[in-house]
């Protein structure tokens, strides 16, 4: 931090980035002075030349070649498609996972090997042409692009012309845009990624405030609006203002918790696929980052290394009774932590917060694989659990009465695969599977490889039940009669099999896609996929769809949702280049679990570090 407080760095941001101002002219001639005397938005701040995580490997150079001015060297082929930037010789994970271990450069015959490979590579991108529906897809895309300044800076949520109530569809939201930025980073357009990754940056809250109606200090905003405020009274000049929305303005007045949490993990694909890591440390990113951290790893009463929130604080964004601990939440945040870690800058003012990011993940991956998981033995297990224990040495630790497990989970838990619960307090387990949490376990590796393998078998054999006629149920089953009327308190967009109860999101694909890549299991993003692309373009790509088996569009669902059709495009990409999911991918990270803090009692014997080897070794 180099001895700069948060407030301190807080001026300097808003010194360098002001509203952009732009006056109504008449004259061509003189609109082109105006864009020419601009300054930029942006100024890079200094950073050292070296990267301290590993050194940039010449084919993930392209785009930050491109943002410096800088020439490639002869001997470093650059390839022009950052779809071929994880191609060539080398085994794939040893290249972006472990730069270290490779030289920067490349020797001549090397060299003409790789750029060899790189035209295969785009030769066979070539060869398929884009379908009808892609097509049709990329263009709504391109359509929901806003500008801030003459400058991409992301997608709205909806761009339905013919819907005339707007609501908040017309704000970019942090959560929606991150299948947006996928599609653009792999299509090698990775100027609106940057671009929304700084803006939003800047609409971090860094003051510390105790008005319980002002955000946080580190609080990202849920979504933003460019307005346009009238400069001085004059009706012929303007300025362009970023209008952000912390939850003031949300429904339920919640503030968003996972929205720092996506900036993070995109943070981290951004400089992975371009090479960028000069963003990553720069001085306000970095304190970003920091702030972010600092937010989520502050003490309170809490005695659980999960993450405390309120109910709609995440995608499932309204009353559904996952306030608390909910897996979803738990999932994204041990995603950001891993990606902070690999992007923090190591230095004095950084060691007590990576210290402490390594000991809430120990923790955290201890606590979610042991008390969250669930398949037919540990279903047995709680039904056979004696109640009211009191010792560090009880098996029933949360006092979990066996009266809880519903009579739905009894013929649905199939014999071989399981999952992880939605949500864990004390005397009281949710046990809806929600996807969203699920799939992004699998992709942290938060869960055991061995857990990951038995959530696709879950979802393989319960396919009618998850996917059907559109993926993919946000949550399984739905909440009926009173136990909808008393949880969600009767709201009538959340009615059984609907919306957040229920529906199915076709923006999940791509979630899914990412995580039966990393398994090894493209096969079933195929199906899924192929399910989805026969309906969405047919039904204007809707925001959700209703009915158990998701055959019915949405009753109030929009059309034209740009993260359904982001979703689709990221998974239909991601298919075609598996490689690419290391961008959001984290591998089993066995001495991270060696220093597991979250056994109370003194006993090693049932260490997340152990179980992790025994599931490994099987």
């Amino acid at each position: 931090m180099n001895g700069q407080t948060p407030m301190g760095l807080a001026a300097a941001a808003a010194a360098a980035v002001r509203p952009c101002r732009r006056r109504l002219l008449s004259s061509a001639t003189a609109a082109a002075a105006t864009v020419a005397t601009a300054t930029p938005l942006f100024p890079r701040c200094p950073h050292p030349h070296h990267h301290p995580h590993g050194r940039r490997l010449p084919f993930l150079a392209s785009a930050a070649s491109q943002q410096s001015g800088q020439t490639a060297s002869p001997t470093t082929p650059i390839p022009s498609d950052p779809r071929a930037a994880v191609s060539g010789n080398l085994p794939f994970f040893d290249r972006v996972l472990f730069p270290d271990t490779f030289p920067v450069e490349t020797p001549p015959a090397a060299a003409s090997a790789a750029v060899a490979a790189d035209e295969e590579v785009a030769s066979a991108l070539k060869a398929r042409e884009e379908t009808e529906t892609e097509r049709e897809a990329w263009r709504l895309l391109r359509r929901a692009v806003v500008s801030y300044c003459g400058a991409p800076v992301g997608t709205v949520a909806a761009e339905d012309p013919e819907c005339t109530e707007t609501l908040n569809y017309d704000q970019v939201f942090i959560r929606d845009f991150v299948p947006s930025a996928l599609a653009f980073l792999m299509r090698g357009e990775t100027e609106i990624v940057r671009n929304f990754l700084l803006h939003t940056l800047q609409l971090q809250s860094w003051e510390k405030t105790v008005d319980c109606y002002s955000p946080g200090q580190g609080l990202m905003p849920a979504s933003f609006k460019i307005r346009a405020v009238p400069l001085d009274d004059n009706n012929e000049a303007f300025e362009e203002v970023l209008d952000p929305d912390f939850g003031e303005s949300a429904i339920g007045r919640v503030a968003p918790v996972d929205s720092g949490l996506w900036w993070i993990i995109l943070l981290r694909a951004y400089c992975k696929i371009t090479g960028d890591y000069a963003l990553q440390e720069r001085v306000d990113v970095q304190t970003g980052i920091k702030l972010i951290l600092s937010l989520c790893l502050s003490d309170g009463f809490d005695m659980f290394p999960t993450l405390l929130v309120t109910d709609g604080s995440c995608m499932i964004d309204r009353r559904m009774g996952i306030h608390g601990h909910p897996l979803e939440i738990q999932a994204l945040f041990y995603s950001a932590l891993r990606c902070s870690r690999e992007m923090l800058v190591m230095n004095d003012g950084s060691k007590n917060l990576l210290r402490a990011i390594n000991n809430r993940l120990s923790a955290l991956s201890f606590h979610i694989r042991e008390y969250y998981w669930v398949d037919m033995k540990k279903i047995n297990e709680i039904y056979r659990y004696k109640t009211e224990e009191y010792s560090h040495d009880a098996t029933n630790k949360f006092n979990i009465y066996p009266e809880q497990i519903p009579s739905w989970l009894v013929d649905w838990i199939p014999e071989k695969g399981g999952y992880l619960i939605g949500n864990l307090q004390p005397a009281h387990m949710d046990f809806r599977f929600f996807s969203l949490g699920n799939l992004w376990a699998i992709t942290s590796s938060l869960t055991t490889p061995k857990q990951a393998e038995g959530i696709l078998s879950l979802i393989e054999e319960k396919w009618d039940d998850l996917i059907a006629n559109m993926p993919l149920k946000i949550c399984y089953p739905a909440m009926e009669d009173d136990e909808w009327r008393i949880i969600t308190g009767s709201d009538p967009k959340n009615t059984p099999w609907s919306y957040h109860n229920g529906g199915s999101w076709p923006t999940l694909l791509w979630q899914f896609t990412l995580a039966c890549i990393k398994m090894g299991r493209p096969e079933l993003a195929r199906r899924a996929i192929a399910v989805a692309e026969e309906k969405l373009a047919a039904d204007k790509w809707p925001e959700y769809y209703d009915t158990r088996s998701g055959r019915f569009i949405g009753k109030q669902s929009r059309s034209y949702q740009t993260w359904t059709i982001a979703g689709f495009l990221t998974s239909k990409m991601l298919v075609e280049n598996p490689e690419l999911a290391s961008i959001l991918t984290c591998d089993e990270d066995l001495e991270l679990l060696e220093g597991c803090a979250c056994c109370l009692s003194k006993k090693r014997a049932r260490c997340s570090r152990r179980a992790a080897k025994s599931h490994v070794v099987e």
